[in-house]
């Protein structure tokens, strides 16, 4: 049984949206601020960071052309890498990259809905398990029900953060934000200096950008994949930078850089400055919002992953499976809401996560490599969409990749070691299934040739 083909353009295009906007856009600015110590430059490394998501954007967009598979950076990963690789990709994402990431924007999510409804504290996790059960529950009933879901989420959003923008760029500050206590910023001077700081301010960026890639896990399911899906890519990955952009302007204009870089919450700093305490309130519901639909994406899009690979023979039958009705991953669908909520009341899903993040662009990065060997290869030749200035653009996203896990790595070692652990024990998983579902190293995907 195969996928059912009921997404359209603007589905896709509302999937990029939502997999790469969660609440980062409302707290990631001020550490950016922090770094950099100037609007100027502050303004400079999200451009250049939004220029890194729109290479992706094309890279991206070329795989799914070329392999309309569901499952996305699995399929490319282990069409043109290798099987192993793709597994890892798929067993981190299981394990903690899909699954810890929900957990972590649940509980961000019930921490601001208790705050703005007046819920008892003590509620915030039972709160973030119930999001989680209502959005696995409903991505069950076919996709078409989840994008919807999806859809109504992310447009409200893009109106939450769209009546931040407005306010900010046309309405006069009711009160001068005070920042007569801040902590003094430490400017970079001379050019060394310079490049350091936008450099330590690149890693919170691109992971701020990072998540363009989940539309891909529905190729199987999007009408006209081979247009629909690159197209998507492209719309979805320039909204985003634009919003970024407006929002940061914005966050300036009303903050200054150093009430930016001091602030806990930019985007509820910014409004009350605007419009006081109700300015407060309302950011606060486009932060729950904005959190609520980051996980019904998630809850939507990555279970797909997990069912290509179950299809593949490397994991449990019963992934692999489609409901004969909803075309949906139930198991799949079921294991992701059940881990997530575990490792919510586990509690420890924010150190899990903080172990394997940078792993997430050493895969953007593989998979940048894999579109290399696919074209090579001659795999998935059939005309139309292509990277801009291939191969050097692909060469530059491959090295900004590698920029951001060395980053990573320099700034916390021992959270890159943990957490090359996690993904390590993935390797003998791989071996297990590869054997006993084809007596070794299932071949990499030649069928489309």
């Amino acid at each position: 049984m195969s996928y059912a083909r009921r997404l359209g353009l603007f589905s896709g295009t509302m999937a990029v949206i939502g997999g790469i906007i969660g609440a980062g856009i409302f707290l990631n600015p001020a550490i950016v601020a922090q770094r950099v110590a100037s609007g100027s430059l502050t303004m400079l490394a999200w451009v250049l960071g939004g220029v890194v998501a729109v290479l992706g954007g094309f890279i991206y967009g070329e795989l799914g052309q070329r392999l309309p598979k569901a499952g996305g950076s699995y399929a490319y990963l282990r069409a043109g890498v290798s099987p192993a690789v793709g597994f890892l990709y798929a067993w981190s994402l299981a394990l903690i990259m899909a699954t810890g990431a929900a957990a972590a924007v649940g509980y961000t999510f019930a921490s601001y809905a208790v705050d703005l409804f007046g819920l008892p504290t003590s509620s915030t996790t039972g709160l973030a398990a119930g999001a989680i059960a209502v959005f696995t529950v409903i991505n069950l009933f076919g996709v078409q029900f989840g994008a919807w879901t999806q859809n109504v989420f992310v447009v409200l959003k893009l109106v939450a953060i769209g009546v931040l923008i407005v306010a900010g760029s046309f309405f006069a500050v009711a009160t001068p934000y005070d920042c007569s206590g801040c902590a003094p910023l430490a400017t970079p001077v001379g050019p060394a200096a310079t490049v350091a700081a936008m450099a330590t301010a690149f890693v919170p960026i691109l992971f701020a950008y990072g998540g363009w890639q989940q539309a891909n896990y529905v190729a199987e399911e999007l009408i006209e994949p081979e247009r629909n899906l690159p197209r998507a890519l492209i719309l979805g990955v320039a909204a985003v930078v634009v919003v970024h952009l407006l929002a940061n302007a914005v966050y300036l204009r009303v903050l200054g850089v150093d009430g930016l870089a001091n602030s806990r919450a930019p985007a509820a700093d910014t409004l009350g400055a605007i419009f006081g305490p109700t300015g407060r309130r309302i950011i606060s519901l486009g932060v729950v919002i904005s959190t609520a639909g980051f996980l019904n994406t998630v809850t939507l899009l990555s279970p797909r992953v997990y069912q290509a690979m179950a299809r593949d023979g490397l994991f449990f039958e019963g992934f692999s499976r489609l409901h004969p009705v909803w075309r949906t991953p139930v198991v799949a669908i079921l294991f992701q809401g059940v881990w997530s909520i575990g490792l919510l009341f586990s509690g420890t899903y924010g150190e899990l996560l903080d172990y394997v993040v940078f792993a997430d662009w050493i895969f953007f990065g593989a998979t940048a490599a894999a579109l290399l060997v696919l074209r090579r290869r001659g795999i998935g030749e059939r005309g139309g969409f292509r990277v801009p200035g291939y191969p050097v653009t692909v060469w530059l996203f491959i090295a900004a990749a590698a920029y951001v896990v060395v980053g990573s790595v320099v700034s916390d070692p021992m959270n890159a070691v943990r957490g090359s652990g996690l993904v390590a024990l993935g390797v003998p998983v791989f071996w297990y299934w590869a054997r006993k579902s084809r007596g070794g190293d299932p071949p990499p995907a030649e069928a489309e040739r």
